[in-house]
């Protein structure tokens, strides 16, 4: 991956703790490495192949001057959410505001914060075997899409399969998507479940009857053991329903415990 470096760039704004720094305001710099793919851009000499580093230092300086934040952590946040939402080509990005002679009583050359934002690429399942199912997928596919910081890239077509866990239920309707996200996992497991919640989905009976159900597969290639979320989904290797349309879409994505891919899985378990 490439990187546009942008450094101490000079931004006037309103932005601390104290009522004087919002009402007064000060000089902050800011340093930013922007993540991209300067290839085809270095062989067309050509622009609008690459990020214009001019139109982003202004973007900056207009986005810190029109907005206040009590702490430069939250600055660097909604800056770096900002750009990755807004400018095409920009994969990830460093950010770093510098707050020059903050007010501690101490002498003090300057204080920082640096963050590493970026797209991340996620493959989701989505089910359901109560009311209108493919209603509540098409629905989820809708929802998610108009999530900020969340681009749905594709589906799998819609499969209709037989349940899975030994409770005796209507036959469910799966699928799976491949989403681009500047979510953690957690916040995208968050949106996940607010979506079930919207759909009416009750968590009552393991492996029971849902109107909708939607579990992150793999994010990246992160390996987590989080109590709230398991990367890659723990079960996903013995799940023919979720396979199956996976391999429409990542047949060759392979499983960063594991090693094997999409396809192995799959032949592997239906005994091929």
């Amino acid at each position: 991956m490439d990187t546009i470096e942008i450094k101490h760039l000079e931004v006037f704004g309103n932005h601390g703790v104290f009522p004087e720094e919002t009402k007064l305001g000060q000089k902050f710099l800011v340093n930013a490495a922007l993540y991209t793919d300067t290839r085809q851009a270095g062989f067309q000499d050509e622009l609008t192949y690459s990020i214009h580093y001019g139109e982003i230092c202004h973007e900056i300086t207009r986005f810190l001057r029109e907005n206040t934040y009590r702490l430069i952590e939250a600055a660097a946040e909604h800056l770096a959410e900002h750009l990755l939402l807004h400018t095409p080509r920009l994969l990830g990005l460093d950010l770093e505001i510098l707050k020059p002679w903050a007010p501690i009583g101490l002498p003090l050359e300057s204080v920082s914060v640096k963050i590493t934002r970026g797209w991340h690429k996620a493959y989701l399942a989505l089910g359901s075997n109560l009311g209108d199912k493919q209603g509540f997928l098409n629905g989820a596919v809708e929802g998610l899409s108009n999530v900020p910081g969340i681009q749905v890239r594709r589906r799998s077509k819609w499969m209709e399969t037989e349940p899975y866990g030994g409770v005796v239920q209507d036959d469910f309707l799966n699928g799976c998507m491949e989403v681009d996200t500047i979510l953690e996992p957690l916040e995208l497991l968050a949106q996940l479940h607010r979506l079930e919640g919207e759909a009416g989905r009750e968590r009552t009976v393991r492996w029971g009857p849902r109107t909708l159900d939607l579990d992150i597969l793999f994010y990246d290639n992160l390996v987590t053991e989080e109590p709230e979320l398991l990367l890659p989904h723990p079960d996903l290797q013995n799940r023919t329903f979720v396979l199956e349309p996976l391999m429409e879409l990542c047949p060759y994505k392979r499983h960063p415990v594991t090693g094997k891919t999409v396809k192995e899985m799959l032949q592997e378990l239906s005994g091929q």
